[in-house]
């Protein structure tokens, strides 16, 4: 599917939004950003920086979208920094590994950082890139963590908050996230495209052949997660979820999840979700190959109720893809998921398994319920979830940094004419 433009975008966020982005852009042509993540595929961040990126190079923005290089043990290491920053289970890491961390990021540093007017940092495998920012000294950097910082391991947050403190900006998604820090910290809350292969439209008659193909009968109600096959989303408390809620509905589960460059534990963790399965003929795992967008777009419209039962979760965009498809979700209270539900409103927010299974139960049984959440989901996330609505926030703090450095650069010259003179 094409890339959309702007005025794609005029139906769904009117006129004067995207007239606004404009207006906004302006300050900022021809600058440089170069926003810098750990995998280009699998995963929320990629998919929002695969949608961002040309719609801001559409408003003559120089943004650019680089990928850091890692071997295993980077990214072993860098897995236990994403568990333990969310207050996970944590093998304290020895000095050779946090070694592999900081020597990856200068290898990358040498070949990603040039004299950048906005340096983009997304989560913590690319944090101590910011080690080398004397390369860049008029740079405006800035951290983006996109994971739920509420509880972290304090030990190992000892170890990356100096390197947090080197930025001049750090972004988190929900206001619970920050720490204390020495620099400015601002809320984004993470969005969708409408009109990507994931969210837009399709036909009843599409999303019939999707499950057909897939090998997902439609002859029962269908419960489905759509994450990443992580321990932190709980795929096993899912199934034990929808177990006890078949007792009440017969329907069937739906568990899929692509895998990430950057996850050396999917593996394990579908594998043990496939022997939970054992033979189930309800239970469908699909999880043997990278997905396709209008695959999982399909098997989410064609469910009756979607399930995020994430244990931490930074925010959730596979819960604002349900929310656009006028679905009813159930999901853990925790984490950037509160900031996205309003209980009983827009969503059902949960704490147990044992009540994920109650609202299961209950959902499937009362389809009024359900359009009414949808309903009131699709609107909340038309006024506040959007891609345009995310955008408008990063020009809004770029064109701030923007006039930082301008200010920042004029001190720095006074002196010197002062001592010229």
């Amino acid at each position: 599917m094409r890339q959309s433009k702007l005025v794609d975008y005029e139906d769904i966020a009117g006129r004067a939004t995207i007239d606004g982005l404009r207006e906004r852009a302006a300050d900022l042509a021809g600058r440089r950003v170069k926003m810098i993540n750990s995998t280009a595929n699998g995963g929320g961040v990629a998919e929002l920086l695969s949608r961002l990126i040309p719609l801001c190079k559409e408003l003559g923005i120089d943004a650019r979208w680089k990928v850091i290089k890692g071997d295993k043990a980077f990214f072993r290491v860098t897995k236990q920094f994403h568990h333990a920053l969310q207050g996970g289970s944590f093998d304290h890491l020895g000095p050779r590994d946090l070694a592999t961390f900081l020597e990856t990021n200068r290898t990358n540093a040498a070949k990603l950082i040039d004299d950048e007017d906005f340096v983009v940092i997304h989560d913590p495998q690319p944090l101590a890139l910011v080690e080398v920012r004397n390369r860049a000294p008029s740079s405006y950097w800035i951290w983006r963590c996109h994971i739920d910082m509420s509880t972290p391991d304090k030990q190992l947050w000892a170890f990356l908050a100096p390197y947090v403190a080197r930025y001049d900006a750090a972004v988190f998604s929900s206001s619970r996230f920050r720490n204390t820090l020495p620099l400015p910290q601002h809320v984004f809350r993470p969005s969708i495209d409408p009109l990507s292969d994931k969210n837009r439209e399709l036909s009843s008659a599409m999303i019939g052949r999707i499950y057909s193909r897939l090998g997902v009968p439609c002859d029962k109600p269908i419960v489905i997660q759509v994450s990443r096959f992580d321990r932190l989303k709980d795929p096993l408390g899912v199934m034990r979820a929808f177990r006890l809620a078949r007792r009440r509905v017969d329907c069937r589960l739906v568990l899929i999840g692509g895998s990430a460059d950057d996850d050396p534990e999917a593996a394990a963790m579908l594998g043990e979700v496939q022997r939970a399965a054992n033979g189930d003929p309800d239970v469908h795992v699909l999880g043997d190959r990278q997905y396709e967008d209008i695959e999982i777009n399909g098997l989410v419209r064609g469910a009756t109720v979607v399930v995020q039962k994430s244990i931490k979760e930074g925010f959730g965009l596979t819960v604002t893809e349900a929310m656009w498809k006028r679905k009813a979700v159930i999901a853990s209270a925790v984490g950037g998921l509160r900031a996205q539900i309003e209980h009983d409103v827009t969503g059902v927010l949960v704490s147990s398994v044992a009540q994920t299974a109650r609202e299961i139960g209950a959902l499937l049984e009362d389809p009024e319920r359900r359009a009414r959440l949808g309903e009131a989901a699709r609107e909340r996330v038309r006024r506040e979830f959007l891609i345009t609505s995310y955008l408008r926030r990063w020009l809004d703090l770029l064109r701030g940094a923007a006039r930082y450095r301008t200010k920042r650069a004029q001190r720095a010259y006074a002196p010197a004419t002062r001592r010229a003179r």
